[in-house]
């Protein structure tokens, strides 16, 4: 009985002391936070990756750079960490693009470019790198909250003009 303790003793020995709790906590918490702040505004907007996807993702992806780093990976092997995270969010971000018909109207484009960000972000948290996050995470909203208003002025200024293919009235009748 005494050797399965141990075992489990063992098993569980990831985390050496209360500091160690702490930065792990730390980081994912701040991953999750960051991300669910993005997904916040992606659900606001009743889109189909939102707050828990968001969240899901960063916290990921924390996980995934966290766990080799903190075993003693070198900076060369995280590299590579870092390369299969990448890739494998864009094909999370792919699923999140959709072709609506067949003019080809595409939708998803910045939901996925979110989750992108959502992943880059849980990986700075991950890293340590919380204040370079938050910054990511400022941008991200920045793009997604004030950029967004802007967009839409400029559509509301293009739906004024005269289309350029619409035929034109002249002065004069036959």
């Amino acid at each position: 009985m005494s050797s399965i303790w141990s075992a489990f003793l063992q098993e569980f020995s990831d985390v050496a002391d209360l500091y160690e709790a702490t930065v792990i906590c730390i980081r994912l918490s701040m991953a999750a936070l960051l991300g669910a702040l993005i997904g916040y505004d992606r659900e606001r907007r009743g889109k189909e990756a939102g707050l828990r996807t968001h969240m899901m993702v960063s916290v990921g992806a924390a996980l995934f750079i966290m766990v080799p780093m903190r075993s003693g990976m070198d900076i060369a092997d995280g590299s590579r960490v870092l390369q299969g995270i990448i890739t494998g969010i864009g094909f999370l971000g792919a699923g999140a693009i959709l072709k609506q018909d067949r003019v080809a109207s595409i939708r998803g484009l910045t939901t996925a470019s979110s989750i992108w960000v959502a992943a880059a972000i849980g990986i700075a948290a991950g890293m340590g790198r919380e204040m370079t996050a938050v910054m990511g995470t400022l941008f991200a909203l920045f793009i997604l909250i004030v950029v967004r208003r802007f967009e839409q002025r400029i559509e509301t200024v293009k739906e004024a003009l005269p289309r350029a293919d619409a035929p034109r009235e002249s002065g004069h009748r036959r």
